[in-house]
C-alpha cells in the first residue's frame, strides 16, 4: 500500500443492473489529478492552470463510495482527500512512468490531470539568464498516457477521460473517446466563465460511445458524486451481465 496523507446522468442499464450503485463490490481506481511541470532550466518550468480541483473531489467520492483509491498528483496546493492512497509526480513522464506501474491492478482508471503536450527537448543545466531580445526553445511531445492505458499499458478495465476544450467541444471530446478507447469521456468548456481551472464549480457533458449527456453547472464537490455514480454503473454494465 502506498502512504496515505491526511489533509445526473445514468447509462441507460439492462434490467440484470438495476441495483443502486452503492451495492456494487469494492473496485480499485486510479485518478491523475493537476498539471504536470515540464523543466525549462533549475528555477523555470511549462505547466497550466489546472488546480486539481475536480481530481481531488473525484478521488474523494470513489472513496466515500467505498472504493480503493490511488491518486497520481502533479503539483497542487491541495490536501490529499482521508483514505486516499498518494502518489506525487511532476512531469509528464513521472505520470506516465507511475500510471503504467499501477494500471494493470486497477479496475477503473479516471485521466482527470492536465498533463503538458510538450517539453523542453533540453533541460539548462544553469538559470537562463535574460540576454537577447527573444528566445527559442525547442519542445517535444511528452507521452501519451491515456492514449497509452489500452495498447502498451494493456488496461482492460473501464477506462474514463477528460476534455478540457476551448471550442468544438463535443466533436473534440468524440473524437478522443474513439481514439484512445476510453468508454466515456468527460467533457468541459473551459472558455465559460466561472468553471474549469481554478474555480470551484464545473459543467459537464459526459460522452459516451452512444450518446451524449449533459451535467448542469455545480460545485465541483457534488459533480464528482455525480461522476462516480456515472462511472459505476459503465463498469457494471461492462463487467457484471
Amino acid at each position: 500500500m502506498l502512504p496515505s496523507r491526511t489533509q445526473g446522468a445514468c447509462l441507460r442499464l439492462p434490467a440484470c443492473l438495476a441495483a443502486d450503485h452503492r451495492q456494487t463490490r469494492a473496485v480499485n481506481v486510479l485518478v491523475t489529478a493537476g498539471p504536470t511541470r515540464e523543466p525549462i532550466d533549475p528555477v523555470r518550468f511549462l505547466s497550466n492552470r489546472s488546480s486539481g480541483k475536480m481530481g481531488y473531489e473525484l478521488a474523494a467520492a470513489f472513496q466515500h463510495a467505498g472504493h480503493t483509491v490511488l491518486l497520481v498528483s502533479g503539483p497542487t496546493a491541495l490536501d490529499v482527500p482521508d483514505g486516499v492512497d498518494f502518489l506525487p509526480v511532476e512531469t509528464a513522464a513521472e505520470m506516465h512512468e507511475a500510471v503504467s506501474h499501477h494500471i494493470t491492478r486497477m479496475d477503473i482508471a479516471a485521466f482527470a490531470a492536465a498533463v503538458a503536450d510538450y517539453t523542453p527537448a533540453a533541460v539548462a543545466a544553469e538559470k537562463i539568464k535574460k540576454s537577447a531580445g527573444t528566445l527559442t526553445l525547442e519542445l517535444v511531445k511528452t507521452p501519451d498516457i491515456l492514449g497509452s492505458a489500452r495498447e502498451e499499458m494493456k488496461f482492460t478495465g473501464t477506462l474514463v477521460g477528460f476534455a478540457a476544450e476551448t471550442e468544438n467541444l463535443l466533436a473534440h471530446a468524440r473524437g478522443k473517446l474513439v481514439r484512445k478507447g476510453c468508454d466515456l469521456i468527460i467533457a468541459n468548456d473551459i472558455s465559460q466563465p466561472g468553471i474549469g481551472f481554478d474555480s470551484n464549480h464545473n459543467e459537464v457533458t459526459l460522452v459516451y460511445p452512444d450518446h451524449d449527456a449533459p451535467l448542469p453547472r455545480a460545485s465541483k464537490h457534488d459533480l464528482a458524486h455525480q461522476l462516480v455514480q456515472a462511472i459505476l454503473e459503465i463498469h457494471l454494465s461492462r463487467t457484471a451481465c
